[in-house]
């Protein structure tokens, strides 16, 4: 018997007797944006908690934005699923040492200003560098995690993350400090119009 296995019997052997709980029901957002559309929802959420919102009308003007925004960057590290259209015109760079990442997410979530970031499009892209980019079709904002996960579910990957704005931790001496497990900044461009 593998290691696995013996560890999987254990907890099969430690549920065995207990009681079947019942689902918990839909998620509560603890901040109610429902009286917001979907996509206000989310930006008011993502700026609160640090992240920084762009709109864009199209792709076109999406590429355009990227283009400029880009100026002060050496390289870039992109992910995966990041279309040829939205790609930086910058060197690539390893994710561990370009200052910029460039990821597209499946969707979002307003309840929770989250971005949905699939493990597909690249782990180290969308965590290691200091600036991270990440564009957002609005016709992929849902009100609530659990729509999100309804509409995705054909189609999910091994791993999914949220990222509700930059990473932040005030773990020493109760200071403030962003980027400590992740990108320091976040700008979501939310683009209006279709592919």
């Amino acid at each position: 018997m593998s290691v696995r296995d013996r560890m999987l019997e254990r907890v099969r052997e430690a549920v065995r007797d207990r009681e079947a709980a019942e689902h918990p029901g839909a998620f509560e957002g603890w901040r109610s944006t429902a009286a917001l559309h979907p996509v206000d929802g989310l930006v008011q959420l993502l700026e609160a908690a640090g992240g920084e919102v762009v709109r864009q009308p199209d792709v076109a003007a999406a590429t355009a934005w990227l283009a400029s925004f880009c100026v002060d960057f050496e390289s870039s590290a992109v992910g995966e699923t990041v279309p040829d259209a939205l790609r930086p015109p910058l060197p690539l760079g390893a994710p561990d040492t370009a200052p910029l990442g460039v990821s597209r997410a499946r969707g979002a979530v307003a309840e929770t200003g989250s971005l949905i970031l699939d493990a597909r499009d690249g782990r180290r892209a969308q965590l290691l560098v200091p600036t991270h980019v990440v564009f957002v079709h609005t016709r992929g904002v849902y009100a609530t995690l659990r729509e999100a996960l309804i509409d995705l579910a054909d189609d999910l990957p091994s791993a999914i993350g949220f990222h509700s704005g930059p990473s932040k931790s005030a773990d020493i001496g109760q200071i403030l400090v962003k980027g400590v497990h992740g990108p320091g900044r976040l700008v979501a461009v939310l683009i209006d119009g279709g592919d």
